[in-house]
């Protein structure tokens, strides 16, 4: 498969996703319609992403030139393919972190400590929390409410939790904090108020709450706010006194962007088959594989689709700041009326499907694997066969993801729209099990260029794309014709929520808490 093309990848699997396999099995010329998707136009979809990147700073975040040309571009295609389209706005809290951060001891013990570069490409001793304010601060250390050593549970601590936490501060001072109980804006804004003329935040302690935080505060604040090792952190908080500098260079202020949403002109227009994926990167890169991969991928299947007569009707999404906790996605679920919601009957998500070590992984609609979040909304478990179906065929493996809330599906189930899809590995590191299945090296990121500068085009596994296009495409043409789409046959307009994302992490898990 070292070659592999979508076409390749196609002939085979179509045929046998049986209905109870969660659709009919496609017809011949269903099956011709899937297998001329080849892989050429996502490549050169990804190609002008990359461009679009190089031509403006780098980026394609929301809020800058990259991302506004990205949406021009896949408006473009799709006005060209047939659709009808709609670049839906929104305002947002745009940051950026201009240039690196410093944090050092002036006294007792002179040290400066590593920074985490705005770029990403290495996890210094401490980060810049997302939405941080801008200043350079020099002043002395005051705990507050620390847990030291920590508690045996994670959450222990609850320090900076509320107002009274702050007794006794003196305004001036920078507040060394500790991970634990509430959301880290809170703790910030607590500390603000309080007077603090930075923030420190380091990790609790606990195995698995060691690493360097790097957080995101999701409510802009005007004060420096970093996160740091909980080896730092207990290094600061003894002897009192101590005075250190803190120096953060960013950006926090109101922009706006859009989502790009694109119906096609046939089918039901009650019975809306959606598929989505985020189109912005984070500022330190392109963000070719995270998401350019699922953007370029159901680009080519909606160009491909766009002017075939259907007998549902298919609708496309291109998501703006999902990187900034899935703003594109929850501005269209909670402004779409409940009537124009009711007719929506699945949400399929693709994010990050090229990784470079990947994992070839299903959103575990049936909650099979029995950890983390619970089963999907009714519904989600026929989506995960059909995808199950596709790649068994193939003879290919595949392992399940839980609905963890860091993707643009979240606001989906959360009002209990059937949902399901891909994902090829973030920052988590790959298993031995899984290098055996999949190949690749275990111990190593799925994708070691996550939110970074080098997610270029050269971070792409040309495999993996291929096989999760192919999937991609075969389930919106079985959709697109199916008599009976998942989940009950008749959708409510006021749905029941079947879970929130849960508040450890955002959008790919950039911790809030």
């Amino acid at each position: 498969m070292r070659t592999v093309t979508i076409g390749m990848v196609l002939a085979l699997p179509v045929a046998l996703v049986s209905p109870a396999q969660a659709a009919p099995s496609p017809s011949s010329s269903e099956k011709k319609l899937i297998s001329s998707i080849g892989s050429s136009p996502v490549k050169k979809h990804l190609q002008a992403f990359q461009s679009i990147a190089n031509a403006n700073g780098g980026t394609r975040a929301a809020g800058t030139s990259g991302y506004d040309a990205s949406a021009n571009y896949v408006a473009g295609k799709l006005r060209k393919a047939g659709y009808n389209v709609q670049m839906q706005p929104f305002d947002f809290a745009y940051f950026e972190e201009k240039s690196t951060a410093a944090l050092q001891q002036l006294s007792p013990d002179p040290k400066v400590y590593a920074p985490t570069p705005p770029d990403g490409s290495v996890v210094g001793e401490f980060a810049t929390m997302t939405y941080s304010g801008s200043g350079n601060v020099t002043g002395t250390l005051q705990n507050v409410d620390l847990v030291l050593p920590p508690g045996p549970t994670p959450s222990t601590s609850n320090s900076g939790c509320e107002a009274a936490d702050f007794a006794g501060f003196v305004a001036g001072n920078i507040a060394l904090l500790q991970r634990g109980t509430c959301d880290f804006v809170v703790k910030a804004q607590n500390a603000q108020a309080a007077g603090a003329s930075a923030v420190i935040i380091f990790n609790e302690g606990q195995p698995g709450r060691t690493a360097t935080l790097q957080g995101n505060l999701g409510t802009p604040v005007t004060i420096p706010v970093v996160g740091t090792s909980f080896a730092v952190g207990e290094e600061l908080a003894s002897p009192a006194g101590t005075v250190l500098r803190v120096s953060t260079d960013t950006i926090s202020e109101i922009r706006t962007t859009h989502n790009v949403i694109a119906d096609s002109k046939w089918g039901d227009p009650n019975k809306v088959v959606m598929s989505g994926a985020h189109l912005d990167s984070v500022t330190a890169g392109p963000g070719i594989n995270d998401n350019g991969s699922g953007s370029a991928a159901i680009l080519a299947v909606a160009e491909a689709l766009g002017k075939i007569p259907t007998k549902n009707r298919l609708r496309f999404a291109w998501w703006g700041a999902e990187e900034l906790i899935l703003l594109g996605s929850e501005h269209y679920v909670t402004t779409l009326a409940p009537a124009a919601l009711s007719k929506i009957k699945l949400y399929l998500n693709y994010d990050m499907i090229g990784s470079p070590n990947y994992a070839l992984k299903l959103y575990d609609g049936d909650d099979s694997d029995a950890t983390g979040a619970p089963a999907g909304p009714p519904g989600s478990d026929e989506i995960e066969k059909l995808f199950e179906g596709y790649f068994n065929v193939l003879r290919q493996g595949h392992v399940g993801t839980d609905f963890d809330g860091r993707s643009d599906y979240g606001p989906f189930i959360a009002v209990g729209i059937p949902s399901g899809g891909l994902f090829t590995g973030a920052e988590g590191v790959k298993t031995p099990e899984e290098a055996a299945l999949f190949g690749g090296t275990a111990g190593v990121a799925y994708d070691p260029c996550y939110h970074a500068a080098c997610d270029t085009i050269a971070n792409i596994s040309d495999k993996a794309l291929a096989l999760n296009t192919g999937a991609i495409a075969t389930a919106a043409v079985v959709y697109a014709f199916s008599r009976d789409l998942p989940g009950p046959d008749t959708a409510s307009a006021a749905r029941t929520a079947a879970k929130t994302a849960p508040a450890e992490a955002d959008a790919h898990g950039e911790l809030r808490r």
